[in-house]
């Protein structure tokens, strides 16, 4: 995947990272697919981040150091590019819903980010952060609160969304807090032609993704993703077995879960309970 030519260097530390290891590829000899190889991972990887489509990672910089003898020059680069106004952990798969053509999301306790009101983001950080500072907090609202324009994008990625039943009950912020996410959440899957919400009832039983919350990201020209999430933690993988995996455990608890119409009388019975 060549570096685009219209891909200015200079416009962001991810292009800069891009340009320059596509210059100190191309000075050692080698293709992408030769690099990749002895990086331990794919060519596509490789142009991925040379056209800047992926924030590059630490330790991949490290080796890239190692293999084209630039001491710690991508090192460096990796850490400006990486600058990122959400949790380090996350800062990847939040850049990726950007690029995605679809998400797929399973959430077991709690509504995801993008859907999530003031309110109820504001309970969750000073849950997560008890001991933080308003302003800390006020921070990571805004931030959370700032991400949510991504449905409202031309490009905008269709969004699949599965919520366990538990998390239509699970008073976070309190009765109104609750009764406000729930009809925000209701109201949003009516709106948006390109955002389909089920609940995965308690009747279900037990499911593969019920430990934390999945999402998976498909692209129009690159591999697909899964990122889980815990209270404190992410992960990233594109391994192909595991996306797969992940994939499938998904189209499961898509099949259990309440059709569309059924969920969206379901979400917006739970609304009516808490504002009652």
């Amino acid at each position: 995947m060549p570096l685009p030519k219209d891909l200015d260097p200079y416009a962001n530390p991810r292009a800069f990272y891009g340009a320059e290891l596509r210059r100190l590829r191309e000075a050692a000899g080698l293709s992408q697919n030769e690099l990749g190889e002895r990086a331990f991972c794919s060519g596509t990887y490789i142009g991925l981040f040379e056209s800047a489509e992926r924030r590059p990672q630490v330790d991949i910089s490290r080796a890239l150091d190692d293999l084209l003898g630039s001491g710690e020059h991508l090192q460096r680069l990796c850490r400006l590019a990486r600058t990122s106004k959400v949790a380090g952990y996350f800062a990847d798969a939040a850049e990726l819903q950007w690029q995605a053509s679809s998400i797929g999301s399973y959430t077991s306790m709690l509504v995801m980010g993008l859907l999530q009101t003031e309110a109820y983001a504001r309970a969750l950080t000073r849950s997560a952060h008890p001991f933080a500072s308003a302003e800390v907090v006020e921070g990571h609202v805004r931030t959370r609160m700032e991400r949510a324009c991504l449905l409202d994008s031309a490009d905008a990625p269709v969004l699949w969304m599965v919520i366990h039943e538990a998390a239509l009950l699970l008073p976070v912020g309190g009765n109104a807090v609750m009764a406000e996410q729930l009809s925000h959440l209701a109201e949003q899957t009516s709106s948006r032609h390109r955002l389909i919400t089920q609940v995965l009832p308690f009747s279900a039983g037990a499911n593969p993704l019920m430990h934390g919350s999945t999402t998976l990201m498909q692209f129009t020209e690159s591999p697909s993703v899964v990122y889980t999430e815990g209270s404190y933690s992410g992960q990233l993988d594109e391994e192909p077995l595991l996306v797969e995996q992940y994939s499938s455990a998904y189209d499961l608890a898509r099949a259990a879960a309440l059709s569309p119409e059924a969920s969206l009388d379901r979400i917006a019975s739970a609304a009516k309970e808490f504002a009652t």
